[in-house]
């Protein structure tokens, strides 16, 4: 995994491909230019026994120049970076800050493709990409490009919570469990099966110890650590999933939608714009008594 900083300025995390499924790709398309090449000789061959020698050798020269360069040049901007062997490996080719690819950024990546693959033998694409960090060939650097994985490996399903454990962790506290520890604990679940019992109880120990350290209250006496991980881990996703619910029914801060500038009660081109409604005042709280908020905050009178 690699992050990359957005246009506004909001940090992704991507898969950056490989360089064998980028090996593997590159044959494929490098495959698939032969065969056009050579079917581009054999036609040429063959109309210039009616043509002139130095037409034929000109078609010829444009028709190499347009499979070479033209091809993943075009594929890759028609198809937002995508060529025949990066779509069969599921990967693309995406601008640094995680837009897609444009066309001048693939004309240089074609351009410098053909120098990297079909004048030196492609060792200068191997060489940058093993010493680059994210895989870079020489056509990525000039085009401030990356080649990305689309295809996510699959994952192992979230933990479910025990039963016996279900009212015990609605008490805990997970505030100070940190992101890193819980996606630990979630590998060690989803290898639970592939390891062996003296590791699996070791390991197990060592997580549920860690995390026993940063949640509250302890478990219940004789939980075995995977059933306790689990509990912990499915308690957390069950309160994210609650709090992005709340984050989506929030209205919207601005307002009722709709309004836009002039429902704002803004002056536009010189015409006041319309009020918007006010809602009907609230009764007030007896006196001494402060109002409750949604959220049950009571404030200071």
């Amino acid at each position: 995994m690699s992050e990359v900083v957005t246009g506004e300025a909001v940090v992704v995390e991507v898969r950056v491909a490989q360089l064998p499924s980028r090996a593997l790709a590159f044959l494929i398309d490098w495959a698939v230019q032969w065969a056009v090449i050579i079917l581009a000789v054999v036609l040429v061959t063959q109309a210039s026994v009616v043509t002139d020698e130095s037409l034929a050798t000109g078609l010829l020269i444009l028709f190499v120049v347009l499979v070479t360069v033209g091809y993943p040049v075009a594929f890759e901007t028609i198809t937002r970076g995508r060529s025949l062997g990066k779509l069969a490996l599921g990967l693309r080719v995406v601008s640094d800050d995680g837009g897609p690819e444009r066309f001048r950024q693939a004309l240089f990546r074609g351009l410098a493709g053909f120098l990297e693959f079909w004048t030196f033998a492609g060792a200068p694409a191997l060489i940058t990409s093993l010493l680059n960090q994210r895989g870079k060939r020489l056509g990525d650097v000039f085009a401030g490009t990356t080649v990305i994985g689309e295809r996510s490996p699959q994952q192992a399903p979230p933990p479910e919570m025990p039963p016996s454990l279900a009212s015990w962790a609605a008490t805990l506290e997970l505030s100070g469990l940190s992101d890193d520890l819980a996606n630990t604990a979630r590998q060690y679940l989803s290898r639970w099966n592939q390891l062996s019992p003296h590791t699996r109880d070791e390991m197990g120990l060592r997580v549920a110890a860690r995390i026993s350290a940063q949640v509250a209250p302890p478990p219940p006496p004789g939980v075995p650590p995977y059933a306790y991980l689990a509990a912990v881990l499915a308690e957390r996703r069950r309160r994210e999933e609650i709090r992005l619910a709340r984050v989506r029914s929030t209205p919207p801060p601005y307002g009722p939608q709709g309004l836009g500038v002039q429902g704002l009660g803004v002056q536009r081109y010189g015409v006041p714009a319309p009020t918007p409604p006010t809602a009907p005042r609230a009764a007030e709280p007896p006196r001494g008594e402060a109002p409750t908020t949604s959220g049950g905050f009571v404030p200071p009178v």
